[in-house]
């Protein structure tokens, strides 16, 4: 085994790979979500308001309803902003949990 390798163990690597390359490709997505002006518009303006419909955030923000839906889904698959339906209407939300760990973890790596 080189030098360059770890052993299989707690954080998920192989043993073929130093990190957990599965775990990485997942964080560089969340990153890559949150690292764009009109999702941390979206969801700043979601943790102000608390739930909202996509009618609501587009208004809001004065951008087309297509482009917040691509941005919204965008935050779901990062699962930053979770959705539930009300009528209707599918209102979203921010899982602010999740948001408090990853803001947590940004924090740690930036220390």
């Amino acid at each position: 085994m080189s030098e360059h390798t770890l052993n299989p163990g707690a954080d998920g690597s192989d043993g073929k790979h130093p990190i957990n390359v599965d775990a990485l490709e997942t964080a560089a997505m969340i990153l890559r979500a949150l690292n764009h002006e009109l999702r941390q518009q979206i969801i700043q303006l979601l943790c102000d308001e608390g739930s909202l419909n996509v009618t609501d955030i587009f208004v809001n923000l004065r951008v087309e309803q297509s482009v917040v839906s691509q941005h919204l889904a965008i935050l779901r698959k990062a699962e930053i902003v979770i959705r539930e339906r009300k009528g209707k209407f599918i209102h979203y939300d921010i899982d602010r949990e999740r948001l408090h760990r990853i803001n947590d973890l940004v924090a740690k790596l930036a220390a």
